[in-house]
């Protein structure tokens, strides 16, 4: 396992529903081994689809206690060239996933996703 890795909010749900998935296996032993990390485009992502209270305390309570990278001024322009050439090459993807893909790459993330156009990305690595 990488370094750090970077669970894709499909992968988060799949481990906070106790899902039996390679997903939420890899997320299970990310954050086991100390490597597990996430950003403010999943922590968004999994609290729109929040169906409960209870629900959103658990999500958070968990969420507290793993390390968050994040987007920076000069990420977003990165990001926004990202966008470009891969639309160029006929690939578009939506935002959060190219932040998501940019965040991985400038912190040398591996991602957990089963998101296949991140593979179309030069670099990424996915678990």
């Amino acid at each position: 396992m990488a370094s750090r890795v970077l669970p894709d909010t499909c992968a988060w749900i799949d481990f906070f529903r106790g899902l039996p998935t390679r997903q939420a296996d890899l997320v299970e032993a990310a954050i086991v081994q100390g490597a597990v990390v996430t950003c403010g485009v999943v922590l968004y992502e999994l609290l729109q689809g929040i169906k409960s209270t209870g629900e959103e305390r658990s999500v958070l309570h968990a969420m507290q206690g793993i390390p968050s990278i994040e987007m920076s001024f000069s990420l977003w322009i990165k990001a926004g060239q990202l966008s470009a050439r891969l639309r160029g090459n006929g690939q578009t993807l939506p935002m959060s996933d190219v932040a998501i893909a940019t965040l991985a790459l400038e912190h040398d993330c591996s991602l957990v996703t089963v998101d296949q156009h991140f593979c179309g990305i030069p670099g990424i690595r996915i678990l």
